[in-house]
């Protein structure tokens, strides 16, 4: 293993063994959202915070679904090799919007009682806060497991044509009800937030730009577990929300949490 892969390899596992990673998002950063037909697109994981992360290598342990859906439909592996970085690359044969889709399998972590209602906060989870605080759990620590569940959208070709709002049945799944590269030079883009595939409402959206860490745009979702998100500018943004229940006993664990996000790119002018 060449010395830049297993650094790497480890300041990720260091990651996963932070407290703090908890409070982090996690996200796919494609080398292109608007390529062409044919051409080989890298697809790198991100951990991080406000669209400036770490890489994430591959990690077969951590991967449950990793796969793209093209604009036909239709899953398919995403190829790569363990322990490197990028984690896949694909290519896309025909134009129209296209899926890239990343579910993690579960991963543990252990957080003193002011990390976790300090994240409870930010992520807009006040009722877990407010039913710790009416079973006097305010002061305690937890033990809490949390899953990803990343999508890409991209535009091969010129990305116009059915399938940007395909439900793809994450455990937590964001579904773009509008094409964002339909919004040239930005616009207002209609989400819905499924959880188990029916909607969930009243969960903090939130709407980030890359580059532009002040631009944030959040809403709660309705009952339809919709949101409209202003998208005042073109370029890389990620919608994403949290989701907690209490953990089923089989997790051994106090808390569970799933984490979902969406990229994509609004095109200029």
């Amino acid at each position: 293993m060449r010395a830049s892969t297993a650094f790497g390899l480890a300041s990720w596992i260091g990651l996963l063994a932070a407290p703090a990673l908890q409070a982090h998002d996690f996200w796919i950063e494609p080398s292109a959202f608007a390529p062409a037909p044919g051409q080989r697109v890298a697809v790198r994981l991100r951990v991080g915070q406000e669209l400036r992360g770490d890489p994430v290598p591959r990690d077969p342990a951590l991967i449950q679904r990793f796969v793209v859906v093209g604009p036909a439909g239709g899953e398919a592996p995403i190829p790569g090799v363990p322990d490197t970085e990028p984690a896949g690359f694909v290519a896309f044969q025909a134009a129209g919007p296209a899926m890239i889709v990343y579910d993690s399998n579960r991963s543990a972590v252990q957080l003193d009682a002011r990390k976790f209602e300090d994240y409870l906060a930010q992520e807009g989870l006040e009722k877990i806060s407010t039913l710790r605080a009416s079973r006097g759990q305010s002061a305690a620590g937890v033990k809490e497991v949390f899953s990803r569940f990343a999508k890409s959208l991209i535009a091969v070709g010129n990305g116009s044509g059915p399938g940007y709002d395909r439900v793809l049945g994450q455990r937590l799944e964001l579904v773009p009800e509008g094409n964002p590269y339909a919004l040239t030079g930005g616009g207002e883009l209609r989400v819905r937030l499924l959880y188990e595939g029916k909607p969930l409402a009243g969960a903090l959206i939130l709407a980030l730009q890359k580059g532009r860490p002040e631009a944030k745009v959040s809403a709660r979702s309705d009952a339809q577990g919709r949101v409209r998100l202003r998208l005042d500018r073109p370029g890389f943004w990620l919608v994403k929300a949290v989701h907690m229940i209490a953990a089923p006993r089989d997790a051994g664990a106090d808390w569970e949490s799933f984490w979902a996000s969406l990229t994509f790119e609004v095109p200029g002018p």
